[in-house]
């Protein structure tokens, strides 16, 4: 009787703690369950993703990210991936209802003997949902209140979403060191591969991060750790955690996409167009699929052309010479090469897009094709002899031949092709400045809006961008069309959509994945015979005149030398049919480049890059538009060369109703060779 009388009290007692404890969690739920945050949007688990940039051939230069994720769907997770974890983090994950009892009284009855003096060290009971509760809704404060808020949201969790899709949220959220969230992260950062690649010691580390995530000294003991569990949960044997005991940790430095120096100016110029176009959040958290217009060969020649001869400047100078070069399709306007200095680790400064500076003879074609425009034959007859007394303004102009000497009556092609500077001045004059500069202005090279428009502006005093020069030089070779240079072929989501910006010039993409060489719609900003002769010109520019160090064996090469007043910048512009380069050097704050310097350095820079960029290219001709009539004739006289076949006899291209000059006098012959300048 008396041991049913003990066996009652303790029934009682059980039933009234038992009741009492409902009662108590009952009150929990109460007082803590009703303002907790809304755990069912996680059915749609969208996690901030690295943007990341690619190049034309599909190769990664960078990412772009405020934390470091690459979203891995739970089919996508290796399973021993997912067993270490389970046994290092929650090893009854897969049967607690969210907060593991045997868990909680374990860690309990630990940490008591912990702190009666027992060798047991201090340990948590939170589940992997709990933690994912925690990390995705709470704080990380240590109180009973986010504790009790922490269990109440892991018990709705698991009511209301499977163990996979519970185990997906927490593999892709935790952090793991080194700005690193997610496993799919975390393998990239520290061993440069995906997840699906991952070993067993490999997913034993990566299972070892979460109690410490930057701690590297104990490193490859708690991926032993780990090891030990997997087996004593029965996932591996002994002889797999042995062999994988045994491999050494190689951990990289860290995963950060570094991208090689020279695709960093133009990685840097499209970072900042699409932090305009389409803001800072979804370019940094939305996981966009970058694809850009950069030819990584193309990239690599364009930097060691450029720096190679920055290099021969600068050696034993304190004070270096800077530089830029672009390369670009002058059909799509998609640009092939940027750099935009020496180094971006030195200066981030992209003298190709930012640097505003004076551009000398490159000027010159666009005031040469005015005067085409307006019926002027290629032979026309300028005179090339001392102006004085020729004032504008406040200004007396008294411009001079970069040789110091004149020629007499010289063919308007010869004077381009040399850039001889007071023929320039003769034809501005006889065609109007305004006639002049409204050519550079329609072609992009100046801005519409150009103020106190004079005669220094149209033999180039004005200030423009590489590439806006590189642009004006497209429309020579591609019908007249003022195409706009793009950076970027399409842009995905992270849901494989098609998305764009206001700033972002887009590419219709067809089936082949080629973007398709559409020009504008527009009208063409010259008649295609006019532009057709200033490429012939500019042609025999390269051939015979300022421009020979830009020749490119076996390839038609058309460009233009400029060179400012003391030779304080020096550029080259010049193209083949299909592919456009502009380079341009000088010292950040002007100054003089010195004896021996001048526009030869840049054309050889451009030589350099397109030797290599049409290695495997045949020979193309530019195209000759219908109705031009084509006369051998005498290139210092411009007569047809059966009247004077003495000198160079070159093909020239006349419009209908224009001819060769008239034989020319014995004294014309007599006025001696031709020096170019290179103004």
């Amino acid at each position: 009787m008396k041991f049913k009388k003990i066996l009652r009290v303790f029934l009682n007692i059980l039933f009234w703690g038992f009741t009492a404890g409902i009662a108590a969690l009952a009150a929990l739920v109460l007082i803590y369950g009703n303002d907790l945050p809304d755990y069912k949007k996680l059915a749609t688990y969208a996690p901030p993703v690295a943007t990341r940039l690619y190049a034309s051939d599909g190769s990664l230069l960078i990412e772009y990210a405020e934390e470091r994720r690459v979203f891995i769907d739970f089919a996508d997770m290796p399973p021993q991936l997912v067993n270490a974890f389970v046994a290092a983090e929650d090893q009854n994950f897969w049967t607690h209802p969210g907060i593991d009892v045997q868990g909680i009284i374990r860690a309990l009855i630990n940490n008591g003997m912990r702190v009666l003096g027992f060798n047991t060290s201090f340990s948590g009971a939170s589940t992997i949902t709990q933690q994912v509760a925690k990390n995705f809704f709470l704080t990380s404060e240590r109180t009973i209140s986010r504790k009790i808020k922490e269990a109440i949201l892991a018990l709705r969790l698991e009511r209301t979403f499977s163990k996979q899709h519970i185990m997906t949220l927490y593999l892709n959220q935790i952090f793991l060191g080194a700005r690193a969230y997610g496993v799919g992260s975390a393998a990239l950062m520290y061993f440069n591969k995906p997840v699906s690649e991952l070993n067993l010691a490999e997913c034993a580390f990566l299972a070892s991060l979460p109690k410490a995530p930057n701690n590297r000294e104990r490193a490859v003991e708690r991926r032993n750790y780990v090891l030990r569990r997997m087996v004593e949960e029965g996932y591996i044997t002994q002889a797999q955690a042995d062999e994988a005991a045994a491999e050494p940790l190689n951990i990289n430095s860290g995963f950060t996409a570094q991208m090689e120096e020279d695709f960093q100016y133009f990685a840097e110029d499209v970072r900042r167009q699409l932090l305009e176009s389409l803001g800072r959040e979804t370019l940094y958290n939305e996981g966009l699929y970058i694809k850009t217009t950069i030819v990584p060969e193309f990239q690599r020649a364009a930097s060691e052309a450029l720096n190679k001869e920055l290099d021969n400047y600068n050696k034993g100078r304190t004070e270096k010479l800077q530089g830029a070069i672009i390369a670009m399709n002058p059909h799509t306007g998609r640009v092939l090469a940027m750099s935009g200095g020496r180094s971006f680790s030195e200066s981030s400064f992209n003298r190709a897009t930012q640097a505003m500076r004076q551009i000398g003879s490159t000027i010159k074609p666009f005031v040469y094709l005015a005067a085409l425009e307006k019926g002027m034959s290629p032979e026309a007859m300028i005179l090339d002899a001392p102006i004085v007394g020729w004032r504008e303004d406040n200004t007396l102009w008294k411009p001079e031949n970069y040789d110091k000497k004149f020629l007499g009556e010289v063919p308007l092609r010869l004077a381009l092709e040399t850039s001889r500077n007071v023929p320039a001045v003769r034809l501005v004059q006889q065609i109007g400045v305004e006639t002049a500069i409204e050519a550079a202005q329609r072609f992009g090279v100046y801005p519409a809006d150009l103020k106190n428009i004079n005669l220094s502006l149209a033999l180039g005093s004005g200030e423009t961008t590489l590439l806006h020069l590189v642009q004006g030089y497209s429309a020579f070779v591609n019908g007249g069309h003022l195409i706009q240079p793009k950076l970027v072929d399409y842009i995905e989501d992270r849901y494989g959509r098609v998305i764009g910006g206001q700033k972002i010039k887009m590419i219709e993409w067809q089936e082949d994945l080629l973007p398709e060489e559409k020009l504008s719609e527009t009208e063409p900003l010259s008649d295609p015979q006019s532009l057709y002769q200033i490429v012939s010109i500019l042609q025999g520019t390269v051939e015979r005149g300022t421009g020979k160090q830009a020749r490119v064996p076996g390839h038609t090469i058309a460009g233009k030398t400029g060179t400012t007043n003391e030779v304080k910048d020096v550029w080259f512009v010049g193209f083949s049919k299909n592919l456009i380069a502009g380079v341009y050097l000088g010292f950040d704050t002007p100054k003089p480049l010195g004896a021996g310097a001048g526009s030869h350095m840049a054309a050889r820079v451009f030589a350099d890059f397109m030797t290599k960029a049409l290695a495997n290219e045949k020979n193309q001709p530019f195209a000759v538009p219908d109705g031009l009539n084509f006369v051998r004739v005498n290139r210092r006289s411009g007569a047809a060369a059966s009247e004077d076949p003495n000198g160079i006899i070159i093909t020239e291209a006349f419009k209908q109703g224009q001819k060769p000059n008239p034989a020319p006098t014995v004294r014309a012959k007599e006025a001696g060779p031709v020096v170019g300048g290179v103004f």
